[in-house]
């Protein structure tokens, strides 16, 4: 239990505050995209700093229609990758250089 003497909670605890306050919510959300989840709610996900990774069943560009314009014109990120719809907050880069 001596480890724990010298730490300081109440800097942890403003150090993840100001994590908030940077836009990042430190989830990945995994989903489907089907059409049965309702564009607003992806959007709803990526306002919330998330990174979504969204299995793509379907035509790619009829399913993301409803929410892929909102999300570019907001700065966020989209790669379509092995069949997987990537969705990034701005402050999330997609680093596709390996890929070449």
């Amino acid at each position: 239990m001596g480890d724990f003497d010298g730490l300081d909670l109440q800097a942890v605890e403003d150090h993840l505050d100001e994590g908030d306050e940077r836009g990042g919510s430190n989830r990945v959300v995994l989903g489907v995209l089907d059409g049965t989840t309702p564009p607003e709610e992806w959007v709803e996900v990526f306002d919330s700093g998330a990174v979504l990774v969204l299995n793509v069943e379907g035509d790619l560009n009829e399913l993301a229609a409803g929410f892929a314009r909102d999300i570019k014109e907001a700065g966020g990120h989209i790669m379509h990758f092995r069949g997987f719809l990537i969705v990034t907050p701005p402050t999330v880069q997609i680093d596709a250089d390996r890929l070449d």
